[in-house]
């Protein structure tokens, strides 16, 4: 599948990026302009050979059809036999889109239309808790139930004029603990966030967020709002059907932020900027729908990635956002790559034979230079660098902090690139006075190797509709990445199993029956357990 690519890769490996600008062009003919986001992936050794390579392996994945098909709603989760249909939920123009034989847009748009309503209720103080108008807002969620919003919520912080939001993921006790401690009971509203209401972490900690608000509040469902597909359990849990909001099955948790799961974003920065977020995010649709193979920005995007992955190698990624509120994204992005590419086997069920997701990790810059930069400059791998930062930041009295993250992001993508040699390492170490034999000892902790790729992307400032472009623009990356790997982006089987023992270990513990059936490490874990 990789032999041409990779064939070409050893013709060019140790060759240094820095001779490919001798091209004049290479900054215009190696990145992309689009939805006012520039990508520049000019820092590779990606060449135009190597370009018209990778797209042919993307022809050769029928990704056209299969694009048209996921925006369709053709069934293409196979193994789950679902559509994929995150896109609808930013559909606003209405256009029609067909699943089982029934037009969805009605049914999205009247959801979004009474997540407005219940938003605006609650921002206003025309839904009340006991003690009053919400002053805050809990969201008991795990996964794509809370890694999206509190993501989202955190990015866009500028824009919150509504209550504050909390998010609860963990089944960890101190989670729970420490984000109610400091609220008043009387002024929340806890909103849970699972599509079946049976999901262990999340109903473990809504039953005690629900005893914590009973102990001072009447009815406690009167302030509880639920993100569910299950109207059955809601309404055990005594939860009003008109604070229910649904989504279905076609919307994939990781990639749901854009509908119900939504709610304490909208709630957060108010209706208005919830919909310029979706709008963001349908503007990158279209040109995901319409740019042709090079020059669109989230198959560019893709096509590096597999360069860097399966044909170099590079098994890990780096995401450096230079936007401290971008500080959830690199987890954001984790759960988004690494749990819809992270496969073993093909759509026909067929095992693998090239690697599939990169491991997916990072923290904001300039806080990860002083920490794990060290590794990326001098380490024994290479770890592939996506830089993202906005050209002008919210704090206007604060333009020379900005002016310091810009050139501090400038800064180490062209140093991972030049890198440092040798000889210019002599010179540093010698005008401290060192000579003789250590000379070159101290100078070769100074050789920096370079020649270690990375991209950037940069936007103009981190705006609601910025925002969706950016999230848009990775949904689609990641589906152009399983394409032309052949896998399904679309389900997680690989986090049921875990969910099973769990199931069967947690009476175990409870009840302290006899763990001798349990493997010898299971069982001598649980002894110390016990012993405490």
């Amino acid at each position: 599948m990789f032999e041409a690519l990779k064939s070409q890769f050893k013709k060019i490996d140790g060759r240094k990026i820095t001779s490919l600008f001798e091209n004049e062009n290479r900054a215009t003919e190696f990145s992309i302009t689009s939805c006012e986001i520039l990508f520049d992936y000019t820092k590779t050794n990606i060449d135009s050979a190597t370009q018209f390579a990778l797209l042919d392996l993307l022809d050769a994945s029928n990704f056209s059809e299969k694009r048209a098909d996921m925006f369709s709603g053709a069934k293409i989760n196979r193994t789950e036999d679902r559509a994929v249909l995150h896109t609808a939920l930013r559909n606003l123009d209405g256009r029609p889109i067909q699943v089982d034989g029934l037009d969805i847009m009605p049914e999205v748009l009247a959801t979004l239309g009474a997540m407005r309503t219940f938003a605006d209720a609650v921002r206003s103080g025309a839904y009340t808790g006991q003690g009053g108008a919400i002053t805050d807002v809990v969201n008991i969620g795990i996964g794509g139930s809370d890694l999206g919003p509190a993501m989202a919520t955190c990015a866009l912080s500028p824009y919150h004029d509504g209550p504050a939001c909390h998010f609860v993921s963990n089944i960890d006790g101190a989670h729970i603990s420490d984000t109610l401690r400091t609220l008043n009971p009387e002024t929340t509203l806890v909103i849970v966030a699972s599509k079946t209401f049976t999901t262990v972490e999340t109903m473990t900690n809504a039953k005690t967020a629900f005893d914590w608000m009973a102990k001072t509040v009447h009815e406690p469902a009167a302030q509880f709002a639920a993100l569910s597909t299950a109207a059955d359990k809601t309404a055990a849990f005594g939860i009003s059907s008109e604070r229910v909001f649904g989504f279905a099955e076609w919307v994939g948790g990781r990639f749901s932020l854009w509908g119900p799961i939504g709610v304490s974003l909208m709630i957060a920065i108010g209706p208005d900027s919830f919909m310029a977020f979706l709008s963001g995010a349908q503007t990158m649709d279209q040109h995901f729908l319409t740019a042709d193979p090079q020059d669109n920005m989230p198959v560019m995007m893709a096509l590096v990635g597999i360069w860097h992955n399966q044909v170099c190698g590079y098994n890990t990624r780096a995401v450096l956002p230079y936007d401290q509120r971008l500080s959830r994204l690199p987890a954001y992005l984790q759960q988004l790559e690494m749990e819809s590419n992270g496969k073993r086997v093909t759509m026909d069920g067929e095992d693998v034979s090239y690697g599939s997701s990169p491991v997916v990790w990072g923290e904001p810059g300039t806080n990860g230079q002083h920490a794990f930069y060290q590794l990326i400059h001098q380490g024994t791998q290479i770890v592939p660098c996506e830089f993202l930062v906005a050209a002008k930041g919210h704090e206007p009295d604060l333009t020379h902090h900005h002016t310091l993250l810009l050139a501090n992001c400038l800064a180490q993508s062209k140093a991972l690139m030049l890198g440092r040699s040798l000889s210019v390492g002599r010179g540093i170490v010698a005008a401290t006075g060192i000579s003789g034999p250590n000379l070159d000892k101290q100078a070769n902790h100074r050789v920096f190797e370079g020649n270690r790729p990375s991209t950037t992307l940069i936007y103009p400032k981190l705006t609601p509709q910025m925002l969706g472009k950016m999230i848009a623009l990775y949904e689609h990356r990641v589906f152009v990445e399983g394409v032309v790997l052949n896998i399904n982006s679309f389900d997680q089987w690989g986090v049921e199993l875990g969910k099973e023992l769990a199931n069967a270990l947690e009476p175990v513990l409870r009840s302290g029956k006899s763990s001798q059936d349990q493997d010898p490490s299971t069982h001598n874990l649980i002894k110390f357990i016990r012993a405490q």
